[in-house]
């Protein structure tokens, strides 16, 4: 059985995780040691920015599948978490807005080491984050960005920085994603609880 991202990222450190984020972070494997994916649903309390002056940058990292320009509280969403072969994990994050979909698209993968996050439809913007366990809580922040871009990867400055925050609370599991800049504070969030489950 193929280590995780999760725990390859988090080492002896992923037995600190409460038991119901190892199982979710652990991921599944079938009986041919293939990789099965994981489905969940639930709502986000909050999804997008509510800076408006924001939204031709967001609609252009909506169309990317990086972000949204959307903004609204008690949204549906569903996610679909599907491991690679190379060890790799992607995800498809849909949130359900009233007027249309929105999908969120990345790749979790391991590099020198340390967790990285190649997000986008073309995985174009890639994300280094730093791991850290509270309490049982997985906490990740980003530290460096890189562009990809017509075969070159090119260090960006810290314009923004990730934070994820995944808990436990009352039988769901629970993400809160921000983003943050020095001079705009918080301009981003997707915040809610799901139910996840194992496919096959």
């Amino acid at each position: 059985m193929t280590p995780s991202v999760y725990q390859r990222a988090l080492g002896a450190e992923f037995e600190r995780l409460r038991p119901e984020l190892r199982a979710y972070f652990a991921g599944s494997v079938a009986a041919n040691g293939t990789g099965l994916p994981g489905v969940g649903s639930g709502t986000f309390e909050v999804a997008g920015s509510p800076r408006r002056w924001l939204a031709p940058v967001l609609a252009y990292l909506g169309w990317r599948r990086i972000l949204f320009a959307e903004f609204a509280h008690d949204v549906p969403f569903d996610i679909v978490n599907s491991p690679g072969a190379d060890g790799s994990l992607s995800a498809v994050r849909t949130v359900h807005f009233a007027r249309r979909d929105r999908a969120l698209e990345d790749t979790m993968r391991i590099v020198d080491g340390r967790l990285h996050d190649f997000l986008g439809r073309r995985r174009g913007l890639e994300a280094r984050l730093a791991l850290s366990i509270e309490d049982g809580y997985l906490g990740m922040r980003s530290d460096r960005l890189w562009l990809h871009l017509l075969g070159a990867r090119i260090p960006l400055p810290r314009f923004a920085t990730v934070t994820i925050a995944e808990s436990w609370v009352d039988g769901l599991q629970h993400v809160d994603v921000r983003l943050t800049s020095p001079i705009l504070g918080e301009w981003f969030r997707y915040a809610g609880g799901f139910t996840y489950r194992y496919a096959g």
